[in-house]
């Protein structure tokens, strides 16, 4: 578990209600998809600044299939619409409680809400979900274009479900954050505020005391904020991290080229990729594009999302 991420959320889990299914053709997101060209690309790095215990390495020739991917994260209000329309309760609002970064939270709700010792900045909040991200009191005001939080896997599935969608897969996500871009470490380079502009939503100042919030947010972002990358997608690194389809893995088939690799099989915990809003570089460095982690399929926190992709 990274320095940002959520503790696994192992026994978390009721049974899983059915999941809503589109009985329509036609996507009920509307919201704008890229049509992306497929072909090779060098997925992974061996860069100084990665984490060979993570699995980003080796570098591997892999081809990806042509796919539409959303321009950025799925948001508060189309979350909100996809509940509307199915009554769709996620894992934090049945089991009762969330992950809350403490530094989110006034004081009383803080001292009462008990932390994880592997890391004590997140509390398991009673009532935090993602109509509440901070728990009791807090709300969606204002956060509509914000990304959804506090999303299992399984919730993301059920919302990829109602969407004719599909969660990516890691070879597609990271062909997608390069923006054509090659093996290079941010979706816009090398350099991480490149001529003094912040390209991302990561956490400034000195983990986990003091957030400066130097690029303009203390907690997360609308999906749409900062410049695009190559490919015209919002916030492929920092604000949330972004579940992916594949189960977990740190070991990688090297022949070339993969084609459309998907992982393995089973697993115990999926993938996520970007980092988010509490990456430093002193704890997580992760908000690059070949960076990685993992989580259970049943945990959220405030600062775990998704977007979506579909076959064209």
């Amino acid at each position: 578990m990274t320095a940002c991420c959520i503790p696994s959320g192992g026994a978390r889990s009721e049974p899983m209600p059915a999941i809503p299914r589109s009985k329509e053709v036609s996507l009920r997101d509307p919201e704008k998809m890229i049509l992306l060209p497929g072909g090779e690309f060098l997925m992974g790095t061996e860069d100084s600044e990665g984490f060979a215990e993570d699995g980003e390495g080796p570098v591997r020739r892999v081809r990806v299939s042509p796919f539409l991917i959303d321009t950025h994260a799925v948001c508060n209000d189309r979350f909100t619409a996809f509940a509307a329309d199915t009554g769709y309760r996620t894992e934090a609002e049945r089991i009762g409680w969330s992950y809350v970064f403490a530094g989110y939270l006034p004081a009383a709700l803080r001292h009462i809400s008990p932390r994880p010792e592997v890391a004590p900045w997140w509390c398991g909040v009673a009532g935090a979900d993602w109509r509440s991200p901070e728990g009791p009191g807090s709300s969606l005001q204002g956060r509509g274009d914000h990304p959804v939080v506090h999303l299992s896997w399984n919730d993301a599935q059920a919302y990829c479900n109602w969407a004719g969608k599909r969660l990516p897969t890691e070879a597609e996500w990271e062909y997608a954050a390069r923006g054509g871009l090659e093996q290079r470490r941010y979706p816009w380079g090398d350099e991480l505020d490149p001529n003094g502009t912040f390209r991302c939503n990561i956490w400034r100042g000195q983990f986990p005391s003091r957030n400066t919030a130097a690029d303009g947010y203390r907690g997360t972002c609308p999906v749409d904020a900062f410049e695009p990358n190559g490919h015209g997608l919002y916030n492929m690194t920092g604000n949330v991290w972004e579940w992916c389809s594949d189960w977990w893995s740190t070991s990688h088939d090297t022949a070339v080229p993969l084609v459309d690799p998907r992982g393995p099989a089973t697993g115990a915990s999926k993938a996520m990729r970007g980092g988010s809003h509490m990456c430093h570089v002193s704890y997580c460095n992760r908000y690059r594009v070949a960076a990685r982690t993992a989580n259970a399929v049943d945990a959220s926190g405030g600062n775990m999302g998704f977007r979506c992709v579909r076959s064209p």
